[in-house]
Protein backbone atom coordinates (compact mmCIF):
# COMPACT_ATOMS: atom_id res chain seq x y z
CA UNK A 1 0.00 0.00 0.00
CA UNK A 2 0.94 3.83 -0.90
CA UNK A 3 2.24 5.06 2.51
CA UNK A 4 0.45 7.97 1.74
CA UNK A 5 -3.17 5.93 1.39
CA UNK A 6 -2.71 4.50 4.54
CA UNK A 7 -4.77 5.97 6.80
CA UNK A 8 -7.48 7.19 3.86
CA UNK A 9 -10.03 5.10 6.36
CA UNK A 10 -9.31 5.43 9.61
CA UNK A 11 -9.54 9.02 10.26
CA UNK A 12 -12.00 9.18 12.05
CA UNK A 13 -10.57 6.67 15.00
CA UNK A 14 -7.38 8.52 14.51
CA UNK A 15 -8.73 11.95 15.53
CA UNK A 16 -10.85 10.41 18.74
CA UNK A 17 -8.11 7.93 19.43
CA UNK A 18 -4.13 8.98 18.84
CA UNK A 19 -2.84 10.51 22.28
CA UNK A 20 -1.48 14.08 22.14
CA UNK A 21 1.67 15.41 22.97
CA UNK A 22 2.76 16.82 26.44
CA UNK A 23 3.12 20.35 27.30
CA UNK A 24 6.78 19.96 28.17
CA UNK A 25 7.87 18.63 24.79
CA UNK A 26 6.20 22.12 23.05
CA UNK A 27 7.92 23.74 26.06
CA UNK A 28 10.88 22.22 24.62
CA UNK A 29 10.76 23.05 20.85
CA UNK A 30 9.84 26.80 21.32
CA UNK A 31 13.10 26.94 23.76
CA UNK A 32 15.59 25.03 21.50
CA UNK A 33 13.99 26.43 18.53
CA UNK A 34 14.01 30.41 19.39
CA UNK A 35 10.50 30.35 18.56
CA UNK A 36 7.73 32.67 19.84
CA UNK A 37 4.14 34.07 18.51
CA UNK A 38 4.21 34.48 15.12
CA UNK A 39 6.94 32.00 14.52
CA UNK A 40 6.62 30.73 10.63
CA UNK A 41 6.28 26.87 11.57
CA UNK A 42 5.10 24.23 8.92
CA UNK A 43 4.22 20.72 10.68
CA UNK A 44 5.16 18.15 7.92
CA UNK A 45 2.99 15.06 7.51
CA UNK A 46 0.73 16.89 9.84
CA UNK A 47 -2.23 14.22 9.33
CA UNK A 48 -5.83 15.07 11.34
CA UNK A 49 -3.76 18.23 12.73
CA UNK A 50 -2.80 17.02 16.66
CA UNK A 51 0.37 18.93 16.40
CA UNK A 52 -0.91 21.60 14.29
CA UNK A 53 -2.96 22.70 17.37
CA UNK A 54 -0.65 22.37 19.86
CA UNK A 55 1.74 24.76 18.10
CA UNK A 56 -0.95 27.50 17.40
CA UNK A 57 -2.31 27.33 20.74
CA UNK A 58 1.13 28.62 21.43
CA UNK A 59 0.67 31.71 19.19
CA UNK A 60 3.11 30.08 16.25
CA UNK A 61 1.50 30.71 12.58
CA UNK A 62 1.14 26.92 11.37
CA UNK A 63 1.86 25.88 7.24
CA UNK A 64 0.53 22.11 7.72
CA UNK A 65 1.66 19.83 4.54
CA UNK A 66 -0.04 16.35 4.31
CA UNK A 67 -0.15 14.19 1.56
CA UNK A 68 -3.63 12.36 2.63
CA UNK A 69 -6.58 14.36 1.34
CA UNK A 70 -8.56 12.58 4.22
CA UNK A 71 -6.70 13.50 6.94
CA UNK A 72 -6.20 17.02 4.97
CA UNK A 73 -9.95 17.49 5.38
CA UNK A 74 -10.14 16.71 8.64
CA UNK A 75 -7.18 19.16 9.86
CA UNK A 76 -8.57 21.52 8.08
CA UNK A 77 -12.32 20.24 9.98
CA UNK A 78 -10.23 20.73 13.46
CA UNK A 79 -8.38 24.58 12.73
CA UNK A 80 -9.75 26.24 9.46
CA UNK A 81 -10.29 28.93 9.01
CA UNK A 82 -7.67 30.46 10.81
CA UNK A 83 -5.31 32.97 10.79
CA UNK A 84 -2.82 31.05 11.94
CA UNK A 85 -3.12 28.05 9.98
CA UNK A 86 -2.76 26.67 7.09
CA UNK A 87 -2.39 23.63 4.87
CA UNK A 88 -0.91 21.89 1.68
CA UNK A 89 -1.89 18.84 0.17
CA UNK A 90 1.68 17.93 -0.94
CA UNK A 91 4.62 15.42 0.43
CA UNK A 92 7.36 16.15 2.54
CA UNK A 93 9.77 15.48 0.22
CA UNK A 94 8.10 18.72 -2.60
CA UNK A 95 6.49 20.68 0.05
CA UNK A 96 6.40 23.52 -2.47
CA UNK A 97 7.24 26.02 0.23
CA UNK A 98 9.09 29.09 -0.22
CA UNK A 99 12.83 28.48 -0.07
CA UNK A 100 13.90 30.05 3.41
CA UNK A 101 10.14 30.57 4.25
CA UNK A 102 10.86 28.79 7.82
CA UNK A 103 11.39 29.27 11.61
CA UNK A 104 11.21 25.50 12.27
CA UNK A 105 9.93 22.22 10.90
CA UNK A 106 8.32 20.04 12.83
CA UNK A 107 6.97 16.34 12.18
CA UNK A 108 4.98 14.66 14.92
CA UNK A 109 4.38 10.92 14.10
CA UNK A 110 5.61 11.36 10.64
CA UNK A 111 9.17 11.07 9.55
CA UNK A 112 9.27 7.24 9.27
CA UNK A 113 7.23 7.49 6.19
CA UNK A 114 9.66 9.79 4.54
CA UNK A 115 12.15 9.60 1.38
CA UNK A 116 14.65 10.91 4.22
CA UNK A 117 17.41 12.24 1.33
CA UNK A 118 14.85 14.36 -0.55
CA UNK A 119 13.09 15.15 2.89
CA UNK A 120 16.51 16.20 3.83
CA UNK A 121 16.92 18.51 0.86
CA UNK A 122 13.23 19.80 0.67
CA UNK A 123 13.91 20.68 4.77
CA UNK A 124 17.46 22.10 4.26
CA UNK A 125 16.27 24.09 0.91
CA UNK A 126 12.84 25.79 2.97
CA UNK A 127 14.17 26.62 6.37
CA UNK A 128 16.19 29.77 6.95
CA UNK A 129 19.87 29.82 7.67
CA UNK A 130 20.27 28.05 11.76
CA UNK A 131 16.76 26.60 12.20
CA UNK A 132 16.20 23.33 13.45
CA UNK A 133 14.25 20.36 12.63
CA UNK A 134 11.89 18.71 15.09
CA UNK A 135 11.29 15.05 14.64
CA UNK A 136 8.91 13.61 17.49
CA UNK A 137 7.37 10.71 18.32
CA UNK A 138 4.99 9.14 20.80
CA UNK A 139 7.06 6.21 21.22
CA UNK A 140 4.64 3.04 23.34
CA UNK A 141 6.06 1.71 25.74
CA UNK A 142 6.09 -2.38 24.77
CA UNK A 143 6.57 -3.55 28.87
CA UNK A 144 6.68 -2.93 31.74
CA UNK A 145 2.95 -3.92 32.59
CA UNK A 146 0.71 -6.97 31.67
CA UNK A 147 -1.50 -5.15 28.98
CA UNK A 148 1.47 -3.29 27.41
CA UNK A 149 3.00 -6.44 26.93
CA UNK A 150 0.72 -8.49 25.65
CA UNK A 151 -0.83 -5.31 23.38
CA UNK A 152 2.73 -6.00 21.43
CA UNK A 153 2.39 -9.65 21.07
CA UNK A 154 -1.23 -8.99 19.56
CA UNK A 155 0.59 -6.44 17.07
CA UNK A 156 2.94 -8.64 15.97
CA UNK A 157 0.49 -11.94 15.63
CA UNK A 158 -2.04 -9.89 13.99
CA UNK A 159 -1.00 -7.10 12.73
CA UNK A 160 -0.61 -6.85 8.57
CA UNK A 161 3.43 -5.23 8.42
CA UNK A 162 3.69 -4.21 12.14
CA UNK A 163 7.20 -4.71 12.17
CA UNK A 164 8.02 -3.42 8.60
CA UNK A 165 6.31 -0.08 9.59
CA UNK A 166 7.60 0.38 12.82
CA UNK A 167 9.22 3.89 13.76
CA UNK A 168 11.46 2.50 15.53
CA UNK A 169 12.71 0.68 12.50
CA UNK A 170 14.58 4.33 12.11
CA UNK A 171 18.08 3.71 13.70
CA UNK A 172 20.44 6.16 15.72
CA UNK A 173 22.64 6.29 13.03
CA UNK A 174 20.36 7.09 10.23
CA UNK A 175 18.89 10.20 12.53
CA UNK A 176 22.58 11.48 13.20
CA UNK A 177 22.89 11.32 9.90
CA UNK A 178 19.90 13.45 9.10
CA UNK A 179 21.03 16.28 10.87
CA UNK A 180 24.22 18.37 10.47
CA UNK A 181 26.96 16.58 12.70
CA UNK A 182 27.16 17.75 16.00
CA UNK A 183 23.64 19.48 16.17
CA UNK A 184 21.85 16.71 16.89
CA UNK A 185 19.84 16.64 20.55
CA UNK A 186 17.01 13.95 22.13
CA UNK A 187 15.25 15.14 24.65
CA UNK A 188 12.43 12.60 26.08
CA UNK A 189 8.97 12.89 28.36
CA UNK A 190 6.40 10.68 29.94
CA UNK A 191 2.87 10.53 28.43
CA UNK A 192 -0.14 8.28 28.96
CA UNK A 193 -3.59 7.47 27.75
CA UNK A 194 -6.13 5.88 29.84
CA UNK A 195 -9.06 3.85 28.07
CA UNK A 196 -11.88 1.34 28.24
CA UNK A 197 -12.50 -1.70 25.89
CA UNK A 198 -13.83 1.38 23.51
CA UNK A 199 -11.48 3.23 23.41
CA UNK A 200 -8.49 0.69 23.25
CA UNK A 201 -10.38 -0.58 20.01
CA UNK A 202 -10.35 2.48 18.62
CA UNK A 203 -6.79 3.26 19.28
CA UNK A 204 -5.93 -0.25 17.68
CA UNK A 205 -7.74 0.65 14.85
CA UNK A 206 -6.36 3.66 14.23
CA UNK A 207 -2.92 2.05 13.40
CA UNK A 208 -2.55 0.97 9.80
CA UNK A 209 -1.08 -2.43 10.26
CA UNK A 210 -4.38 -2.89 12.13
CA UNK A 211 -6.60 -5.35 9.69
CA UNK A 212 -9.65 -3.71 9.52
CA UNK A 213 -13.44 -5.48 8.94
CA UNK A 214 -13.98 -7.87 6.22
CA UNK A 215 -10.30 -9.18 6.72
CA UNK A 216 -9.83 -12.34 8.10
CA UNK A 217 -7.45 -11.82 10.29
CA UNK A 218 -10.07 -9.08 11.98
CA UNK A 219 -12.27 -10.20 14.55
CA UNK A 220 -9.57 -12.90 15.82
CA UNK A 221 -7.65 -9.87 16.17
CA UNK A 222 -10.37 -7.77 18.00
CA UNK A 223 -11.20 -11.09 20.24
CA UNK A 224 -7.95 -10.98 21.52
CA UNK A 225 -7.64 -7.35 22.23
CA UNK A 226 -10.73 -8.06 24.79
CA UNK A 227 -9.19 -11.12 26.29
CA UNK A 228 -6.49 -9.03 26.84
CA UNK A 229 -8.59 -6.04 27.94
CA UNK A 230 -10.77 -8.18 30.40
CA UNK A 231 -7.68 -9.95 32.07
CA UNK A 232 -5.49 -6.77 32.47
CA UNK A 233 -8.06 -4.18 32.85
CA UNK A 234 -8.02 -2.41 36.64
CA UNK A 235 -11.41 -0.90 37.26
CA UNK A 236 -12.46 -0.81 33.77
CA UNK A 237 -9.39 1.24 31.93
CA UNK A 238 -6.20 0.40 31.05
CA UNK A 239 -3.18 2.38 30.21
CA UNK A 240 -1.33 3.39 27.05
CA UNK A 241 2.07 4.73 28.39
CA UNK A 242 4.20 5.97 25.99
CA UNK A 243 7.80 7.85 26.00
CA UNK A 244 7.44 11.04 23.89
CA UNK A 245 10.59 11.30 22.11
CA UNK A 246 12.00 14.88 20.79
CA UNK A 247 14.88 14.69 17.78
CA UNK A 248 16.24 17.80 16.57
CA UNK A 249 19.11 19.43 15.23
CA UNK A 250 20.14 21.42 11.95
CA UNK A 251 20.21 20.05 8.21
Amino acid sequence: MDSKERFSSRVEDYVKFRPGYPAEAIDAILEQGGLAPESAVADIGAGTGIFSGLLMERGLRVMAIEPNADMARAAWAAHGPNELFGIMLAPAEDTGLASESLDAIVCAQSFHWFDQQAAKAEFARILRPGKRVFLVWNSRLTSGTPFLERYEALLHEHGTDYARVNHRNISPEQLQAFFREGTMTRRAFPNRQRFDYEGVKGRLLSSSYAPQAGDPRHEPMLAELRRIFDETQQDGTVDFDYETEVFSGEV
